[in-house]
């Protein structure tokens, strides 16, 4: 073939081939066009990377909890940009890319990675994460046994809880640690009443009594302890023996000694409770709180019960620590008799009123004049009543008690007593 005809129409021919190209070309955008889209990503999703770079410098990165989110703009061509969603999106922060650690706050780069797409072709907003930087400190902190608002079984109360360890290390951001009140291992004992042992993890409350978790914080013993918790049986009518010391002043004498309360209930183990049986169910109280030397006048002594309790005993949940010993001091010759509210007669009160009573009896306290035994008082000789005249329904405090007791015998003090006033509900039947 001659050279003429293999040159002949060159320019034709290379026109036909940039026209082939570009055929093609339109074909291929046509069917699968390069295309961008814009995916938002919540800023809680940004993994942190290489933070053990700012671990030796002793610190650790905080990031506000409301972080905003971040805008990944990804260009691709489309049919790749059709299986992306945002969870494709992978965004990282690496602390080692960090602008500064000496700012606040510290600025760290945000990357963005999907598969298929080049790390080129995709944009984040914003482009940097604050975060700050803080003193990495460990400390030590009592865990305290709870059952929180949960009851045992009727009839027993917790006795004792003991938790294994009995301290922990917590290891996190210094504002943090500070942050921290207490920590907690709490039971649900609902119901229960053997003996029980079991692992529960740890809760930490913070200064303003709320719960404080956050994945900043690192306990120690993967944050878990054993608790034991104990029942003790109830045991109810347990009284009191009052051993006072000293004596009244000459002239005078003990004439009745009670207790405010009269009865507790406590909670022991059996053994404790079986020794209390022994003890007729009666704890002693005495000491220098029931010294009444040289006293004239009734007097009220106030004292903590907790000094007194047998050993592996308790007060019942919702019981009051102090015991009141009320002392009736009378002069010699005198006692204190009691009338049933019953027998007081009433005068002048509107037939259509009705009086009750608030105490079933009424005190006097009667001493013998001179020549009379007080042992040959006879109570069923005195006679009481009160005069209504006038009262309207309602309460009544302190009402004046007339009594006429036998000869040779007075009353120390005025009696009074309190009393309710109320209209008697007249009920008709419908013809």
């Amino acid at each position: 073939m001659s050279k003429r005809k293999l040159t002949a129409n060159i320019a034709l021919r290379i026109i036909s081939l940039g026209v082939g190209f570009l055929i093609w070309l339109i074909v291929v955008n046509i069917d699968n066009p390069t295309d961008t889209r814009t995916f938002i990503v919540q800023g809680d999703k940004i993994n942190l990377v290489n933070t053990s770079y700012v671990d030796s410098y002793n610190k650790m990165c905080m990031i506000d909890d409301d972080r905003d989110p971040v805008r990944v703009t990804v260009t691709a061509e489309r049919k790749v940009l059709q299986r992306l969603s945002t969870s494709s999106i992978r965004l990282s922060a690496d602390l080692q890319q960090a602008v500064s650690l000496d700012t606040t706050p510290v600025m760290v780069p945000i990357t963005a990675t999907c598969d298929g797409v080049s790390p080129t072709s995709i944009r984040v907003n914003p482009s940097y994460m604050a975060m700050r930087l803080e003193d990495k400190v460990t400390q030590e902190f009592v865990v305290n046994a709870s059952y929180g608002d949960t009851k045992p079984g009727k009839g027993f109360e917790v006795g004792s809880q003991s938790v294994s360890p009995e301290k922990v290390k917590i290891t996190g951001p210094k504002p943090l640690i500070n942050k921290i009140e207490k920590v907690t291992a709490q039971v649900n004992i609902s119901g229960k009443t053997r003996d029980v042992t079991e692992d529960v993890s740890l809760t930490i409350t913070d200064r303003n009594q709320d719960s404080l978790s956050s994945s900043y914080l690192t306990i120690d013993n993967s944050g878990k302890a054993t608790v034991t918790t104990k029942f003790w049986r109830i045991q109810s009518g347990v009284r009191f023996y009052i051993s006072y010391t000293g004596e009244p002043a000459e002239g005078y004498h003990v004439e009745r000694v009670s207790t405010v309360p009269d009865t507790i209930s406590l909670a022991g183990t059996e053994d404790a409770l079986t020794s209390l049986r022994y003890d007729d169910y009666r704890i002693v109280i005495s000491g220098d709180m029931v010294d009444i030397t040289g006293e004239t006048t009734d007097t009220e002594r106030k004292a903590s019960l907790l000094a007194y309790l047998p050993e592996n005993t308790k007060l019942t949940s919702g019981s009051s620590e102090d015991i009141y010993v009320n002392f009736t001091i009378l002069p010699e010759g005198s006692h204190v008799y009691s009338i049933a509210s019953n027998e007081i007669k009433t005068e002048n009160l509107d037939e259509e009123l009705a009086v009750s009573f608030v105490t079933d009896a009424i005190s006097l306290r009667v001493k013998a004049e001179e020549g009379k035994d007080i042992e040959d008082f006879e109570v069923s000789e005195v006679q009481a009543k009160i005069d209504l005249l006038g009262m309207t329904p309602g309460e009544y405090e302190e009402v004046p008690v007339e009594c006429t007791i036998p000869d040779g015998y007075s009353l120390l003090e005025d009696v009074t007593t309190n009393l309710s006033i109320s209209e008697i509900e007249n009920l008709q039947e419908e013809g």
